[in-house]
Formats: C-alpha cells, structure tokens, sequence
C-alpha cells in the first residue's frame, strides 16, 4: 500500500548556506504576512479573501518593483507560504483554528521546497541551496519525495521530508478490543487495566522555564545580554516538547502493533481548555492538558493504525463514558474532575473512574 511518511534529519549547513536558509525563511515569512496583511484590507472593506492562487499573481506583479532580493530564493518559499495561509484562511472560516496572526523572526522560522530535491548518503539537495549535509544517517531513507519544509528549533536546523512510500500489506494483529481512556492524572488507561504515566515535561521543567523566562524579560530589549537567555528559553522549549512527542511516538507504536482495535475518545482539545472552576483551577488544567498532546497522541494512532494493520474507533463526542456505570450501563451526573472513584447508585459498583470509562469505551467495538 501507498502511504505519506515524513523523514526528519537535522541540517548542519556551513555558513554559506546558513545564510541562505534563513534568506528563505525570511522571504517566506515576508511573503506570508503581505498576504495576511492584503487579506484583512479586503476583510475590512468588505470583500472576498483571495485565494492561494489570486495571491501568488498578485505576489508575482508587486515583488518586481518592491522587494528586489526576490531573485535570491527559489520562488516555492513564498509561493508555499501563501498557500499556508490560504489553508490557515480556510480553517478558520470553517471553525477548526483561530483567525492567523503575523509570523514573527525567530519564532516561525520556516519554508517549503518543491522540485528536485535529492537525498544522497549523509547529505540532502535542496533547489538553491545545494548540498547540505545532515547529521544524521541516510541510510533508512526511501520513497518519493513530495516536500521539504525546512525550519528552526532553538540554534539548530530541521528538515522534514514528506515522502509517498510503498509498504507491504499489514499483517492483521491478533487479540482483543482495548479502550483507551485519556486521562490528566494518568495519560493513559486501557480497558484491562494497563495503565500509562506521561512524563509530564512542562511540569517537570517548569521552574527552570519560569526562570529562564524571568532572566529573559528583565534584558533590554534588541541587546545581546537579551538574546542569550532567549536561546536557553528556546532550547529548554524543544527539549520539553522532544520528551512529550518521544513518548506519544512510542506509545502509540506499542498500541497499533499489539491492539488489533483501539477504541479512544473523540476529545475536543479546545474543550478541555474551558473546564475547571475559577481563574486559578483553569491555569492549572490548561497547563496539563497542554503538557499531555492528546490530540498529537489521536493524530499518531490514526496513522500508525493504518501501518500496522489494526483499526481505530474515535467514540462520539457526546459519549459518556466517563458517567456510565460499565456494568449495569446507567447513566449518572457528571463527575467533577476532583472525584476519581466512580460509584454506581444503582448496582453500587465503585471502580477508578479512568477504569470504567475504558471499560464503556471498550464496548463500542462491538
């Protein structure tokens, strides 16, 4: 079967081509706020937004008389950007994202490439860049590339190349259904009982971010004193995110190879963001639903699912399963997030409440 897949490995270009890396993701984040610019002009008297293609002729007439380094890069950084920004448009007409805000330098520092781009062992070729080489092997590489979006975490460079490959037929994987409940005290909870600690980074790290952040904020502003402190910030912000992405990686691999069907709630991120009761409880239940990934974590197991030949369900957004007694089904109120036992009123079965959901989950396999 035919299946999108991307490959990351991290650039260690000289400086030639440092310079050129970030000229691209310069011009495509320029090229992205003109356009988002451009869109809320037309907004405001009214008028259609354009889409990516009125936006890349409109781009192509004025870069020739106002931006004279357009000929320095390829012409896909820009023209991605802008279709980046068409799509950003599109989700939030639909409801799926908020309105797109400008890039900022240091902060979105990225761009995508199409054309002839080659993997060779221990370099990659990119169009006007040239041969880069990586610091990592190649040699697990194969495929057909679409893409490259190259970007900035912290001092170092990435690039993330999406690529068509062709794999072999999934073996069905033997067993039964499993539930998964996901959960802020315990990430994870299975119907038979396994349950899956998160190595909750951001709370683990919090103080030293909380100090870094500090030591950032008390500099002046554009000196060099300033920018040390925002280079730590940035690399204690990839090293938090790096634990939370290995963990969902490997736990969503152990799942779609050894569960032949996975049963997950549909969670609503944006959701569970509104919940709690008063401005102190929110912080804190926004912070740990931000620290766990869940909807990384649903994204990983809709895919890998696929690889590995096993299947998920994502149950209704309105399932109860947190309320529903797994043995005699009656529904009750709703539990406040501080109660984690649940207690049936009507058999007076008392179970762990991520338990039970997982249970009621189960069910929906069938």
């Amino acid at each position: 079967m035919t299946v999108n897949q991307a490959f990351q490995y991290e650039l260690d270009p000289n400086n030639r081509q440092r310079t050129g890396i970030v000229r691209h993701a310069g011009a495509a984040r320029f090229a992205f706020n003109w356009g988002l610019g451009l869109c809320k002009l037309c907004l405001d008297l009214g008028r259609k937004v354009p889409g990516s293609f009125e936006l890349h002729r409109l781009w192509n007439i004025w870069k020739r008389t106002e931006v004279p380094w357009w000929a320095a890069v390829s012409k896909c950084a820009p023209q991605e950007a802008l279709r980046d920004l068409a799509k950003a448009f599109g989700n939030f007409f639909s409801g799926k994202a908020g309105f797109p805000r400008f890039r900022k330098k240091f902060e979105d520092d990225r761009f995508r490439l199409t054309g002839a781009i080659k993997v060779l062992p221990r370099h990659v070729i990119l169009p006007r860049l040239g041969k880069i080489r990586v610091k990592e092997d190649t040699g697990k590489f194969r495929g057909r590339i679409l893409s490259a979006t190259v970007s900035r975490e912290a001092d170092r460079w990435f690039v993330s190349l999406a690529v068509e490959v062709e794999r072999a037929d999934p073996v069905p994987v033997q067993g039964g259904p499993v539930g998964v409940d996901l959960g802020l005290k315990c990430f994870a909870v299975l119907s038979d009982g396994t349950k899956f600690e998160a190595p909750k980074p951001l709370k683990r790290l919090l103080r030293k971010l909380q100090k870094l952040s500090k030591a950032h904020s008390r500099k002046k502003k554009g000196s060099a004193n300033r920018r040390k402190p925002a280079l730590a910030l940035a690399r204690l912000h990839r090293k938090i995110a790096n634990i939370r992405r290995d963990f969902l990686h490997k736990l969503s691999t152990e799942l779609a190879k050894t569960k032949p069907v996975i049963v997950a709630e549909s969670l609503r991120v944006k959701d569970l963001l509104k919940a709690g009761h008063g401005p102190e409880w929110d912080r804190r239940i926004n912070r740990a639903v931000m620290d766990s990934g869940f909807g990384m974590f649903r994204t990983m197991l809709g895919y890998k699912t696929e690889w590995y030949g096993s299947l998920l369900i994502l149950a209704p957004e309105n399932f109860p399963s947190t309320r529903t007694c797994s043995g005699c089904g009656t529904a009750g109120p709703e539990l406040p997030v501080s109660r984690r036992i649940f207690r049936c009123g009507t058999c007076g079965l008392e179970m762990d409440r991520d338990l039970n959901a997982a249970k009621n989950l189960v069910k929906l396999a069938g």
